[in-house]
């Protein structure tokens, strides 16, 4: 057989994909938003994906791509005034972007595409994930790679930074802390996000920055976490196949990855905001994406904090390469 007559890596995905009615498409959401944290240039990040080729390269699988329209609607959105409430920064502008989020990334499942949504912070995950669960409900799990926890609640953040806390507002865990404080008005900006996702449909991989609010949130709720020091222990291969046991042991559950590229060592990708030494190599994290892709059971992906404004021109082509090539193992591009 020519290359010519060879299945694309589209057609082969789709013949193992278990929940997309139209598994030859990918739905991108292009959120250019930096309001979840406070460092410039990361809304920057979808458009230098672009314009690195990454839509081409989808193409180039064999996929059909459709974008949501209005990606400058998220800079231009930004209320006159958005003072604090509470700790939390810039709460009007998040949410009312991440609520735009859910709506695109939901339309996207929908038609039964890949919601594939490129950021932008990790704040944005509150919509993407609100989005998802909007269509293939509980039964859906969350994969978060990430240097960091992200499940500050209102109450346990230092910063105040949103992007440090989407995955408490997907989890509930804002509700218990609004209970137990007198600040109860701090969430309603927030109310129009349900709890949508159960605390053992998640599994991180790649953690090594956790705050100690957030540690204790992670054992008192029994979510399952492997951070770096079991990567090391039990080497990539087996650190996945763990996560996904836990979350998906049959796999027969749709998959919500959010890769966060400050999950990979600086090394690898250090044109991103909140940088941690000692993280996934090249090829750990790749290996992550080529392991989900394998399962069919990927529904949406994110790929988030890539930050154009850090670093020299070299560290801004590094980064925005890893994170397409990220992307493209997530669709089922392999070594062979």
């Amino acid at each position: 057989m020519s290359s010519s007559d060879s299945p694309s890596d589209a057609l082969l995905m789709a013949q193992r994909s278990k929940f997309l009615k139209q598994a030859q498409t990918v739905g991108v959401t292009c959120v250019p938003f930096s309001g979840g944290q406070p460092k410039g240039g990361v809304d920057d990040g979808p458009v230098e994906m672009i314009r690195f080729g990454l839509l081409d390269q989808i193409e180039g699988m064999g996929y059909s791509v459709a974008i949501s329209e209005g990606m400058d609607k998220y800079r231009t959105m930004r209320p006159a005034a958005d003072p604090p409430v509470g700790k939390l920064k810039n709460p009007r502008y998040v949410s009312m972007a991440a609520r735009r989020v859910a709506e695109q990334v939901r339309a996207h499942c929908e038609r039964g595409s890949l919601a594939l949504t490129l950021g932008g912070d990790h704040s944005i995950a509150m919509g993407t994930l609100v989005g998802s669960t909007a269509v293939y409900g509980a039964d859906l799990c969350v994969l978060w790679i990430d240097a960091h926890a992200d499940i500050n609640t209102p109450a346990t953040t230092d910063s105040g930074n949103l992007h440090g806390c989407p995955l408490s507002f997907i989890l509930g865990l804002c509700e218990a802390a609004a209970a137990a404080s007198p600040q109860s008005d701090d969430q309603d900006l927030f109310g129009w996000i349900k709890p949508c996702v159960r605390t053992d449909s998640l599994v991180y991989i790649g953690l090594r920055d956790v705050d100690s609010g957030e540690k204790a949130l992670l054992r008192k709720h029994g979510i399952k976490a492997f951070s770096m020091h079991d990567v090391d222990r039990h080497g990539i291969g087996r650190v996945v196949e763990m996560a996904l046991d836990h979350v998906n042991p049959a796999r027969t559950r749709p998959i919500h990855m959010s890769f966060d590229v400050d999950a990979l060592d600086p090394s690898v990708a250090p044109a991103t905001g909140t940088p941690v030494r000692g993280g996934l190599t090249f090829r750990e994290g790749h290996y992550i994406c080529e392991a989900v892709a394998e399962t069919g059971c990927l529904v949406a992906l994110d790929l988030v904090e890539v930050n154009p404004a850090l670093g020299d021109p070299e560290s801004l082509r590094q980064t925005v390469a890893v994170g397409c090539s990220l992307v493209r193992c997530s669709l089922g591009e392999t070594l062979l």
